[in-house]
């Protein structure tokens, strides 16, 4: 098998574990949220993340930063990404309940191949287009929601969620154009940019030093260390290895780890009907991602192909 096989197969592997540790985020931010507002649980989530990549930068003695012509795109990751869509996320949870939420957030992978389509003008086949409504549906029964109660009075909430899904997929496509960092790298410079612009809003009305007990220390080192630090970092390693649209779709199986933890740490109870459901996000979530691979290794191979023409033509 070929390095960038390698590659792939280790990006996908990461992906599934990172899946997992989000699955469990919902958890640990909503107990967050009791003793924090969101913007200062995001200040923490980002300024820990920030500080342990920074060590690690420091241990490999990495003084590499930011160019300063990609500085605007680095930016604009930062607002999306780490402010704009965890804002999103965190203030949707006070609406709606976590299952509506991992529903609508499910539409990110559907929405990265519109955007895929009519930005990039690249098309998607069937099998990517019926894998996708497959994972919808199978969310739907994992879930379990009742969608009689869609629209009583949660109308900000899911406005407040759809802008989650924009945001992501921003993110998502911006990151791709910062493919010559390195993926510690990059991270660290997100987290920082996020931590900076987050820190006049969030340090006015951080509790005061008594207010911290030891529950709300675990909460903000879990989601600084391991879901900024570690989780962004497997984030950006993916879609710099398998692509934006691929590395979305792992957002589909975030209900179905939502539900694993909430047999664990809430005592909640899976029917049979949401083990079919899994089944389903689980199969057309590989579908999806097989068929996009596919498809760009036949874009990589028509890129190559152009290229050695021009050279021959060239040399000629």
């Amino acid at each position: 098998m070929t390095t960038q096989g390698n590659s792939i197969i280790k990006a996908h592997i990461l992906m599934i574990f990172l899946v997992m540790l989000w699955g469990f985020d919902y958890v640990v931010a909503k107990f967050g949220m009791y003793d924090l507002t969101p913007t200062c649980l995001l200040f923490m989530r980002v300024s820990i993340g920030a500080i342990v990549l920074g060590i690690i930068k420091l241990v490999r003695r990495d003084m590499s930063l930011i160019k300063k012509r990609d500085i605007p795109i680095l930016i604009a990751c930062s607002m999306f990404g780490e402010i704009l869509y965890f804002e999103c996320e965190f203030n949707a949870m006070t609406y709606l309940p976590v299952s509506l939420l991992t529903i609508l957030l499910a539409f990110v992978p559907a929405l990265s191949v519109v955007i895929e389509r009519v930005v990039f003008k690249r098309k998607a086949n069937v099998k990517i287009i019926i894998g996708i409504i497959f994972c919808i549906v199978g969310i739907v029964f994992v879930i379990g929601a009742d969608f009689s109660i869609l629209f009583e009075g949660r109308m900000i909430g899911y406005l407040i969620a759809f802008g989650a899904v924009i945001c992501w997929n921003v993110f998502n496509f911006l990151t791709a154009e910062l493919d010559e960092y390195d993926s510690i790298s990059l991270a660290f410079m997100q987290l920082l940019c996020a931590g900076l612009i987050l820190a006049p809003f969030a340090l006015h009305s951080m509790p005061a030093p008594e207010q911290w007990d030891g529950s709300l220390l675990i909460i903000v080192l879990y989601m600084g260390v391991v879901n900024a630090a570690l989780g962004f970092v497997i984030y950006v390693y993916a879609i710099k290895v398998i692509g934006p649209t691929p590395a979305a779709v792992y957002s589909d199986f975030m209900p179905v780890t939502s539900a694993i933890c909430g047999v664990i740490f809430l005592h909640e109870t899976i029917t049979p009907l949401q083990i079919a459901g899994g089944i389903i996000v689980v199969a057309a979530g590989y579908v999806v991602i097989r068929e996009k691979g596919k498809l760009d290794e036949q874009r990589q191979g028509m890129n190559n192909d152009n290229v050695c023409d021009i050279i021959q033509s060239d040399k000629s």
